[in-house]
């Protein structure tokens, strides 16, 4: 494969980080995951995607310096230009210092940043479920609930370039006050967190027992889940009448295994939205999996969006 055909992706969760390296067709052609462990430090990070870089080059036969850049996706609030995280919820540890200076320092490429969410748009939108369609919403649902939107080709941003953190809509405003300060967040509804914390309530250990429970039957978990479908049914309707979107996708680690049980209820009440277009909002399921938040972020380099 010819030098300089190739870029670094990489994907910032709270838990967990995936470095890889993408071709401009948007393949995957090498991939490596590790802890995060944010407490330990943006340098310290910074030198462990470095030297994950560095072993996957070798791999394939070349040089970080090779490479066209690096595109990372990580959780919000940030500054884009700085490279300045400021989210001490998630990524503890990583209040001081920028992301993209000290990778750039390391390795001497260009690097630029994206809100997780954003990026896993963009990787939908580069290869996946939403080629082709102009305007997509997306939700994803792992640790939390992110949110992004693209119209006319942009990625839709706020007030100071910021990001629309649509996982904090209040869907149920008569449940409690999430960490934001919102009450019944879908974040706080639907996240895996917020269905794990439900959970606990009740004696479940974590999200996928109170899933398992309420396929059993369990008045309990089901009350949760029916709780959590509720709450993503009513995010998509007022993504619906708010952008009036194409395609919304819903994705991440929540959705890879329980689509079907949210998307129905979804299309359903869309479809009965008197002042939508019929059939106009299409929900769909996130096509990369796991992986649109890495093509994303390597999208950033290969498309150079705005």
């Amino acid at each position: 494969m010819p030098l300089q055909t190739m870029v670094a992706g990489v994907d910032i969760g709270g838990t967990k980080i995936a470095v890889g390296i993408v071709d401009t067709e948007g393949n995957i052609l090498v991939q490596t995951t590790f802890p995060t462990d944010s407490p330990l430090g943006i340098k310290n990070v910074c030198e462990r995607i470095a030297q994950s870089l560095q072993s996957q080059s070798s791999q394939l036969g070349f040089n970080t310096s090779d490479l066209l850049g690096i595109g990372l996706g990580c959780p919000g609030p940030m500054n884009r230009q700085t490279g300045e995280i400021q989210n001490p919820h998630t990524l503890p540890g990583w209040e001081t210092g920028s992301l993209t200076a000290g990778l750039s320092q390391i390795l001497e490429l260009p690097v630029a940043i994206e809100n997780d969410a954003d990026a896993a748009l963009l990787g939908e939108c580069f290869v996946g479920a939403g080629k082709g369609f102009d305007s997509v919403a997306m939700l994803t649902f792992g640790t939390g609930v992110g949110g992004a939107i693209l119209s006319s080709g942009q990625i839709l941003r706020g007030l100071n370039d910021s990001h629309p953190e649509i996982g904090l809509i209040p869907v149920l405003p008569d449940e409690a006050v999430d960490y934001s300060g919102v009450p019944g967040s879908l974040e706080f509804i639907a996240s895996g967190t917020g269905i794990s914390s439900a959970g606990r309530s009740f004696g479940f250990a974590d999200s996928r027992a109170v899933f398992a429970a309420a396929k059993e039957g369990h008045p309990d978990a089901t009350k949760i889940i029916q709780r959590a479908i509720r709450g993503v049914t009513l995010a998509c309707l007022s993504l619906s009448h708010m952008t009036c979107p194409t395609r919304i996708i819903l994705g991440g680690g929540l959705m890879d295994e329980h689509f079907e049980m949210f998307a129905s209820p979804c299309s359903q009440a869309i479809q009965r939205a008197s002042l939508l277009p019929p059939d106009q909002v299409q929900i769909v399921k996130a096509e990369l999996g796991n992986r649109a938040g890495l093509v994303g972020a390597a999208s950033l380099v290969l498309n150079q969006p705005n």
